[in-house]
């Protein structure tokens, strides 16, 4: 496999995990109106992509393939419950 379609693999693998990233931090400005986010929109972004590629690395390695719907279900619950945690502000 030459590097341009390793590179192509690799973008298409996390593509899951920066399209929830990118839609959960507005979508949680908008319903999570009264709760101080803690961190910038790119802070929080950037800590549920990670969070959303470790679910995604995860689903590989149990499951032994990508693509698998148990492992997008896994992301979509990580993810949220990221992002959750991170518009809560850490109060306690």
């Amino acid at each position: 496999m030459d590097p341009l379609a390793a590179l192509n693999h690799l973008l298409n693998f996390a593509a899951p995990a920066a399209a929830l990233a990118l839609l959960l931090v507005p979508g949680s400005r908008l319903l999570m109106r009264n709760s101080g986010p803690a961190l910038s929109w790119w802070a929080q972004a950037a800590i549920v992509f990670i969070v959303g590629c470790a679910v995604l690395l995860a689903g590989l390695w149990l499951l032994g393939r990508d693509g698998k719907a148990l492992t997008y279900a896994a992301l979509v619950l990580a993810t949220a419950t990221c992002q959750w945690l991170l518009r809560r502000g850490w109060k306690s």
